[in-house]
């Protein structure tokens, strides 16, 4: 009897032992799960959302060149097919060529910069697909490079509302056809311009604004057809 109260006893103390054990081990195999599941988290760069509107520009449609390779010091007479990526929540202009991130430029924007353009003097900057359709060393903002806004499938929407006539959107094709500034007499207003004057804050009337110096490299290496990306 003496000896059954015993082994009764030593199995009690192992059982004490063993279940913090295996709770130990259960915590373990939990917290191994969780981390496991956080893996693969996307790093903080260029945001990868994807444009498939067919708009101007197409070269950016159904990529945002992910992942990059960076080289700021790229000479500027090497940046000779560049795409141009502005991203309005960060505030920042991109400056790409072959998957490789050449210049990266602070902007200031419109003074009411949040949304897409929709109307003349809404102080919005547009987003989509675009082009540089005019160059102009000379500006009123030291220089600037215009964007083919409003495009064809603003002006159809515009139209089909009844904001433009006819004639306005005949004129609005007519120009984005022959690589032209799109008329700014409408209700989508127009003007749009990446230009000199400073990107300490958001001031202009929806162009897009650089530093001075900033705007002298990338005057230098975007021409007529260079593909301009505008994200929220």
């Amino acid at each position: 009897m003496q000896e059954e109260v015993s082994r009764m006893r030593l199995f009690a103390l192992n059982r004490s032992r063993v279940c913090p054990l295996l709770g130990l081990l259960l915590f373990s195999v939990v917290i191994s799960a969780c981390s496991m599941q956080k893996s693969g988290s996307k790093v903080d760069s260029l945001d990868a959302r994807t444009e498939t509107s067919g708009q101007a520009g197409s070269r950016h449609s159904g990529r945002d060149l992910l992942p990059l390779t960076v080289d700021y010091l790229t000479p500027l007479d090497k940046i000779t097919n560049p795409e141009v990526y502005v991203y309005k929540e960060k505030r920042r202009l991109y400056v790409i060529q072959s998957n490789v991130l050449v210049r990266d430029y602070p902007i200031g924007l419109g003074f009411n910069p949040r949304g897409d353009k929709q109307t003349q003097g809404d102080g919005k900057t547009p987003e989509g697909n675009f082009i540089i359709c005019v160059k102009n060393p000379m500006s009123r903002f030291i220089k600037s490079l215009g964007i083919n806004y409003p495009d064809k499938r603003r002006a159809e929407r515009a139209l089909f509302a009844g904001l433009i006539t006819p004639p306005e959107f005949r004129e609005i094709v007519a120009a984005l056809e022959r690589t032209l500034l799109p008329p700014a007499n409408t209700e989508l207003g127009g003007q749009i311009f990446i230009h000199a004057g400073g990107a300490h804050k958001d001031w202009t009337n929806g162009c897009i604004a650089l530093y001075n110096r900033d705007m002298d490299e990338l005057f230098r290496v975007a021409g007529v057809g260079t593909p301009v990306a505008i994200r929220p």
